[in-house]
């Protein structure tokens, strides 16, 4: 079990970080050197000041109100994810540091048993989106209009969301964010170790697939459909010029 952690939790990570960063980058390089049109891109009813720009802008990367307009019940589960997602992502950030505030007012079990239950809903709604996603395409006209990569993409996500469920529901009682902590920081210290918990039982090997899946997720990432999350910024300010 440790050599895979080592290819998975460790060597994986470092490459899955170079090549996203590497890919990200390259991306923002491509971007930044197209031509601008000579001709406004802009949709018709936009806003005359900068200020209702940046607000359209806005507005249409995080809420997407035409999705909602056009097709509100993908819309409804696109939003539940990406909130769940968000969630989810700000609970991670326990393994660079605690909070300042929330523990000292739990105390440490109850910091503990927040993290579980916000957790759990967070993994839950994520699978629950995830899972409308795969059937979206799979039953149904949009049968039609997938491609390979859209379920490749979605495997990818489908496997992380799953081993990150398993691991909060399975172990999430016995191993805590300390533990996983004393690892990432090992990570970004250039000097890898497994504190002995992770070496026990068979948590090891889920969090070491979770992060198989995570590893490949985020090296595919920059080459994929998914990038527009990246570029939405700069391609609805231009829509709103």
């Amino acid at each position: 079990m440790e050599t895979y952690l080592w290819i998975t939790a460790v060597w994986g990570v470092y490459l899955a970080a170079l090549v996203f960063f590497v890919g990200i980058g390259w991306r923002i390089y491509q971007w930044a050197t197209t031509p601008k049109s000579p001709v406004p891109l802009g949709l018709f009813p936009k806003p005359a000041t900068k200020g209702g720009r940046f607000g359209k802008m806005f507005a249409d990367t995080f809420l997407a109100p035409h999705s909602a307009r056009i097709e509100p019940t993908m819309w409804a589960f696109a939003m539940m994810f990406h909130v769940a997602a968000l969630a989810a992502f700000v609970g991670h950030l326990r393994i660079l540091g605690e909070y300042p505030l929330l523990p000292s007012l739990l105390g440490p079990d109850g910091m503990n048993s927040f993290a579980a239950w916000a957790g759990s809903i967070a993994g839950s709604l994520m699978l629950i989106g995830v899972v409308y996603w795969i059937s979206r395409r799979t039953f149904g006209p949009y049968k039609n209009l997938s491609v390979p990569e859209d379920y490749l993409l979605l495997a990818l996500l489908l496997g992380v969301v799953i081993m990150g469920d398993h691991m909060r529901f399975v172990y999430g009682g016995t191993i805590h964010a300390e533990t996983y902590r004393a690892w990432f920081l090992s990570l970004l210290a250039f000097r890898p170790a497994f504190p002995e918990h992770l070496l026990q039982g068979n948590v090891g090997w889920s969090l070491g697939t979770h992060m198989l899946f995570t590893d490949l997720f985020l090296m595919y990432f920059p080459f994929s459909k998914l990038v527009h999350a990246i570029g939405s910024f700069s391609t609805n300010l231009v829509r709103s010029e």
